[in-house]
């Protein structure tokens, strides 16, 4: 379960208040996996942020009863001069798992080589996009968090991370993010759709994408 109490959000644009969130409340149910649908600007990758514990809301709040991952695709949190292998080590110890599991798990799936070692400033985007998924892969969450990761890679690695989230999705939720609306529909069961800072809940997700594709035609 997750529920947002009150929760707003705005930011300070061209010396105006732009409200992305505006006071929200709302349950999310637990177990099941949400595209979340809204244009550009719209503020979806905000609202994950804040989810996720990485942002702070203007005022309100986000509760859960369960574990929630922190946007996959989102390398913002590893530490740039630590190599891919320590930052793996010290998000074992944050979340309690254990260290060389999680280590020998991201270093065989990630396919990062010899880069495995090495500082992740040095890395492409791509690198650091299938080292966060690896990890979050790696670790069981009841909610994850997904921001398009499954299109990072070669057409193998593809293959390989759609079939590793498939596999999570069948004991855990989800809140995905995802341009590619076949793909929305391949993984999520319901939907929200956030517009002018509010947010709808559907049980029919086909319901909530004829939705989102009208008013992004309007």
């Amino acid at each position: 379960m997750i529920r947002f109490e009150n929760l707003t959000k705005s930011f300070r644009v061209a010396g105006q208040r732009r409200v992305v969130i505006d006071n929200l409340n709302l349950t999310l149910p637990t177990g099941r996996s949400l595209a979340l649908l809204g244009r550009n600007g719209a503020g979806k990758s905000t609202l994950m942020q804040i989810i996720a514990g990485n942002m702070k809301p203007d005022h309100g709040r986000v509760v859960s009863d369960g574990t929630i991952s922190w946007p996959v695709g989102f390398a913002g949190s590893f530490h740039p001069e630590l190599t891919g292998a320590q930052n793996t080590r010290f998000i074992a110890r944050v979340y309690g798992v254990d260290t060389r599991e999680l280590t020998d798990f991201v270093r065989g799936f990630a396919e990062l080589g010899a880069h495995f070692n090495m500082p992740v400033r040095t890395y492409s985007s791509g690198m650091r996009s299938r080292l966060t998924f690896g990890l979050s892969m790696g670790i069981e969450f009841d909610t994850y968090l997904v921001d398009e990761v499954t299109a990072a890679g070669d057409a193998g690695f593809r293959e390989k991370s759609k079939a590793m989230f498939a596999a999570r999705m069948e004991r855990s939720g989800a809140i995905m993010v995802n341009h590619n609306l076949g793909e929305l529909r391949e993984y999520c069961d319901a939907a929200l759709v956030l517009e002018r800072g509010r947010m709808r809940y559907f049980d029919d997700l086909d319901e909530a994408i004829a939705l989102h594709k009208a008013s992004m035609s309007a």
